[in-house]
């Protein structure tokens, strides 16, 4: 697929929204900006919210594809979960649909299958065709954005690289994100790759760096053409001597959806 020049980056104002408007123009894209909120220093970004069905029409026509990243980025209320996560990405669908666009990066979340164990040891790492088992609210409209990118894809031929994002920050917080951080250079090119690769349909993949401590299966995303370059490693000696190791017992280290499985607590697990 030829690189897409413009793209439609929604959520452009949020934390990973901001850190791919820094870095993603270097592959040569042409970055429309959307967000419900004013970007400072951007007067030419679209400013709405995702239930504004005309505002969303403007914002996809002309582009060759889109980075949907905006939505609540964690737990809220079922009812604002709702409105932002699955309305919201149901309307950006059918924007798109409409205008023509032919491929959506869908930010997905290892919270879509937050209840999977960690691996352990010698275990292998995590398939992205795990069942999903969403921890949370917010894991839950992940995973309807991921059965609705399938429908698009099977109804309407729009493709859709769904990306499962642990972690995305300058550098990892705890010791847990050692397994699943995903440095913002490696989202870059992980979203790259996502947006050129060829015949991609829909494709579910997750996005995390080439990690020593890695919990899944980086094979899909590798098949997309994206080569990580970066490791957490760097940053565990300070982060251990700070937090202590990951204990066995404790379901924030032992679930892939961390404290979310146990936040309010459940039955013994």
């Amino acid at each position: 697929m030829p690189a897409p020049r413009t793209v439609l980056l929604t959520g452009a104002a949020g934390g990973l929204g901001t850190l791919m408007r820094e870095l993603l123009p270097d592959y040569g894209y042409d970055l429309r900006l959307f967000d419900m909120r004013p970007i400072e220093g951007e007067p030419d970004a679209i400013t709405a919210d995702l239930a504004d069905t005309e505002a969303l029409r403007e914002a996809v026509t002309g582009v060759d594809a889109v980075i949907h990243l905006a939505g609540i980025s964690l737990e809220s209320t079922f009812e604002k979960i709702l409105k932002a996560n699955v309305e919201g990405t149901y309307h950006l669908y059918e924007a798109a649909r409409r205008a023509g666009v032919p491929r959506i990066v869908f930010a997905s979340s290892n919270h879509a299958v937050g209840f999977t164990r960690a691996p352990r040891g010698d275990d292998p790492l995590i398939p992205a065709g795990t069942p999903r088992r969403p921890d949370t609210f917010y894991g839950l409209s992940k995973s309807f954005g991921e059965d609705l990118a399938q429908l698009y894809w099977d109804k309407h031929g729009l493709e859709t690289v769904s990306v499962r994002i642990g972690s995305c920050f300058r550098e990892p917080t705890s010791v847990r994100m050692l397994s699943v951080w995903m440095s913002p250079a490696d989202g870059a090119r992980l979203f790259h790759a996502a947006l050129t690769a060829e015949r991609v349909g829909h494709t579910v993949v997750y996005g995390s760096s080439a990690n020593t401590r890695l919990w899944w299966d980086l094979t899909g995303a590798r098949a997309l053409g994206y080569e990580p370059q970066d490791d957490s490693e760097p940053y565990a000696a300070k982060l251990i001597a700070e937090q202590g190791e990951l204990t066995p017992d404790d379901p924030a280290h032992t679930h892939l959806g961390g404290h979310f499985v146990n936040d309010p607590p459940i039955w013994p697990y």
